[in-house]
């Protein structure tokens, strides 16, 4: 009960602390300032608030646990792809910035037309709920698995949490309290990684369990590594032009920033997502079974301090929060710039701007909470939801930086197949009796979607007239392969 007591009173300084930031930074008078924080913010911050959105509450749980079972090799599920990703955004960072939109659908436009940029904000705005309500269940399973209350009204807490400090202080109020909770749940992270070196008493005792329990290539970095192909793919390619990463990018002073930012964040993902595979190894000589509720939070719950206890489970809570608010403010800029200011009231944008802004927050997280209270697997709704952005719209965003010959009928169509393949997969995953030639969340379901919205890409480029003037303008705006001195 003592400890119990304790860890409330944290997270209740913790809140006020972050909602404070939120309410400093409360002051934004157009879209832009709310969703880009003017594009005055230093790269080095930027690339904070993007380390803290990837390496959240899965990584923290999620990668933990897949390394208990499955070892070194386990990296390919979240690491690699994070890092496939980031290298792909440090080629493309300058292009994002030098077009100097607010979103990504209005790159679209730029590129092809309203068309293909409402077919993009459709899956943005899928994805991001769908994310956000990944985050919800984890945050609400945590507290559920701490304090005596229900899955739901953990969830409700969290979410709450989330909602207020964002809703007052926009993109820089995000990525502010990001700053906070990444530096949290860093302190996290290393404290547990040495908890469960000293309980393990280092790598010779997991080779040795591991060789106990038959667990063949558990140190090996590249043991099995095609039963994570699907991740590899599937995940690295969608979270590339996940919407709020091109957010911050966007949000760069200059596109020099926007590349140092990646670079910066590269390199630093390496360790993070080590660490955490490692903690996961470590795990196995003293957990037999994945407890319940996850080995981290059962970790933290066992921690003799309560003090220590008590504050690890508040770094744990940030990091889920951190990937939370980046979801939801994302999901708003789409529902708020791509949705109302554009189709419902473009005249009234710059004086309802704010004001529809925190109204879009609302909604988007509203409905992350209204899934997360009845759908509580993690693993499949997440590569469910990279699935439509992967099978959607990678192949026509990416080449649209490099292909002048890309047609907007040709971007149409290959994002219209990836909807209707995305969404007649996640019928099948949630129990509809379609016929399927290929197992749901695999390698081939992978493959076959991306080669076949790059097939129809290519091939009605080839048949259909584009505006070529309005391409080539854009890929010399972009001006990813420093052809000449950007602005």
């Amino acid at each position: 009960m003592q400890n119990t007591n304790l860890t409330i009173l944290l997270i209740a300084i913790y809140v006020i602390s972050i909602i404070a930031v939120g309410v400093f930074n409360r002051k934004n008078k157009t879209s832009e300032d709310y969703f880009l924080a003017s594009r005055k913010l230093p790269a080095w911050l930027l690339a904070i608030t993007f380390i803290a959105s990837w390496w959240g509450g899965g990584s923290a749980i999620d990668l933990v646990d897949h390394a208990h079972q499955n070892g070194l090799s386990s990296f390919w599920i979240y690491g690699v792809p994070v890092l496939i990703a980031t290298f792909l955004m440090f080629v493309f960072a300058k292009g994002i910035r030098n077009i100097a939109t607010i979103s990504q659908p209005q790159l679209m436009e730029k590129r092809y037309n309203t068309t293909a940029a409402l077919l993009l904000t459709v899956f943005i705005i899928i994805f991001m709920v769908i994310a956000a309500a990944i985050q919800i269940i984890v945050v609400g399973k945590f507290f559920h698995s701490f304090f005596d209350i229900s899955y739901e009204t953990g969830a409700l807490i969290g979410v709450s949490i989330v909602l207020f400090y964002s809703l007052f202080g926009g993109f820089k109020g995000v990525v502010l309290t990001d700053l906070v909770q990444f530096v949290f749940f860093l302190i996290t992270a290393v404290i547990l990684f040495f908890i469960a070196y000293r309980d393990a008493g280092g790598m010779a005792m997991v080779e040795k369990i591991a060789a106990t329990n038959d667990k063949t290539g558990y140190t090996n970095f590249f043991h099995d590594v095609s039963d994570n192909l699907a991740y590899v793919i599937t995940f690295g390619t969608s979270w590339m032009i996940q919407a709020n990463i091109w957010q911050r990018i966007s949000a760069a002073k200059q596109s020099s920033d926007a590349r140092r930012m990646m670079l910066l964040s590269f390199v630093v993902f390496i360790p993070l997502y080590l660490m955490v595979t490692y903690t996961g190894m470590y795990s196995s000589v003293f957990y037999e079974e994945i407890p319940s509720g996850g080995i981290i939070p059962d970790m933290v719950k066992n921690i003799s301090n309560p003090l220590l206890s008590s504050l690890l489970f508040v770094g744990l809570c940030s990091a889920i929060m951190s990937t939370m608010d980046s979801l939801i403010n994302t999901g708003a800029l789409s529902l708020s710039i791509d949705v109302y200011e554009k189709y419902l009231a473009p005249k009234d944008r710059h004086v309802l701007g704010v004001k529809v802004a925190r109204i879009a927050t609302l909604l988007i997280a509203a409905c992350a909470l209204f899934i997360a209270l009845r759908i509580q697997s993690v693993l499949t709704i997440s590569w469910i939801g990279s699935d439509f952005l992967t099978t959607g719209a990678f192949i026509p965003l990416v080449l649209g930086f490099v292909w002048y010959r890309g047609t907007a009928k040709a971007a149409v169509v290959s994002m219209f197949f990836g909807l209707a393949f995305s969404s007649y997969n996640l019928l099948v995953a949630l129990g509809v009796k379609l016929p399927v030639a290929y197992e749901i969340a695999s390698v081939e379901q992978a493959l076959i979607g991306i080669t076949i919205s790059l097939l129809l890409f290519v091939g009605v480029s080839l048949v259909t007239k584009g505006d070529e003037q309005k391409s080539r303008k854009f890929i010399e705006t972009a001006n990813i392969f420093n052809k000449k001195k950007s602005q």
